[in-house]
């Protein structure tokens, strides 16, 4: 038994082609969003690899920026079809390839609901590629001088300005790196000479953190440095004073900025995954009843449509004996009483001589 059949006249049929080649081309439109929302997230990853570390986090925007693309070209072709669906004669010329249309668009919109889940479950990828991109820009901080590195330090002190933020995880990360240059301390200070023996790796390292920590809304001085000492500042007590520097974390704070987007372009493409279905459900139709039109031979009359032309079980069981049955088709035959041609044939034997032969008669 057909599932969701519908009857169709010849004017319902031809409004319907009518209106699929308009969505058609609106899905035109929803390709080119597609394709612009996986740009723009490319852009904005891209923006920022160097405090990312290397990983599959470009997954989602290429499959976005390649799902766009295939549906300008599919929807394209869509268009043209409803179009000369419109006309009984022109239909046939289409006839053969409507169903593998059908089944190569069904998948492709399986793609976009697929990059759809993608942008929701691409979290924790971009939070384990933060986490090693920024630990190791910190680190690299002081390098200003090394090739390869030296862009660092502006580059995280700008992304802690914009994002207003601190460290990796949070204003302590400074505390466990030498984020100062080699080059900006006095080797002749006590001081600095006591804080690198002090340390076992011979680090100088300060409970203070970089400019770009501080927050400029602040009605205090930005304390940056000795943040732990209470003597060091006037009125300062550092268990109950609200610092003055960004108190959330730099992976937090970036996660948080993707994950907004991610979670907008997910809607959007889920928003375009349902619009595409409606349309492969209306061509299926025009198909289903184009077709039966042309069987009953009477293109002015009535036909009926389907989605499935049998009942679900059904059609699952067709599909899985197709399956099943697509490695047989080149087996050899092995059933008792079949001899295969290529075997046992007899070989002519060149060497014998026992080849019966007629005199030729001698001319008189």
């Amino acid at each position: 038994m057909a599932v969701l059949k519908v009857k169709f006249t010849k004017t319902k049929r031809d409004k319907l082609a009518q209106i699929l080649w308009i969505l058609n081309w609106v899905s035109v439109v929803s390709g080119i969003i597609l394709f612009s929302l996986g740009l723009f997230l490319k852009i904005e990853i891209k923006k920022r690899n160097e405090v990312m570390a290397k990983g599959d986090i470009n997954s989602v925007p290429n499959m976005l920026i390649s799902v766009g693309v295939i549906a300008c070209i599919i929807n394209f072709l869509g268009g043209k079809i409803c179009y000369d669906c419109s006309d009984a004669n022109k239909f046939s010329r289409w006839k053969l390839v409507m169903l593998p249309y059908i089944v190569c668009t069904f998948c492709f919109t399986f793609c976009i609901l697929v990059g759809a889940l993608m942008c929701y479950t691409m979290r924790n990828e971009l939070e384990e590629s933060l986490y090693l991109g920024l630990r190791d820009a910190i680190k690299f901080y002081k390098d200003t001088d090394i090739p390869g590195r030296c862009f660092l330090k502006r580059t995280v002190d700008l992304l802690q300005i914009g994002f207003r933020c601190c460290g990796n995880n949070g204003f302590r990360d400074w505390f466990e790196i030498q984020w100062v240059s080699p080059r900006y301390l006095n080797m002749a200070s006590k001081e600095v000479l006591d804080r690198l023996k002090s340390n076992v790796d011979g680090k100088f390292l300060v409970d203070g953190v970089p400019f770009s920590c501080c927050n400029p809304s602040s009605p205090r001085p930005c304390i940056q440095y000795q943040l732990t000492n209470n003597s060091a500042h006037y009125n300062y007590d550092f268990l109950t004073e609200e610092l003055n520097i960004w108190m959330k974390g730099c992976r937090e704070a970036l996660l948080d900025y993707y994950t907004g987007i991610m979670r907008s372009i997910g809607i959007a493409a889920l928003l375009i995954w349902l619009f595409e279905l409606s349309v492969l459900i209306g061509v299926r139709y025009l198909q289903t009843a184009m077709k039966n039109v042309l069987l009953l031979g009477d293109l002015e009359g009535e036909s009926d449509g389907w989605l499935l032309e049998n009942s679900f079980v059904e059609t699952a069981k067709y599909n899985i004996n197709i399956i099943k049955n697509l490695g047989k088709a080149n087996q050899i035959s092995t059933v008792s009483g079949m001899n295969d041609p290529n075997i046992n044939v007899q070989n002519t034997d060149c060497d014998k001589t026992n080849i019966t032969t007629k005199s030729i008669p001698a001319a008189r």
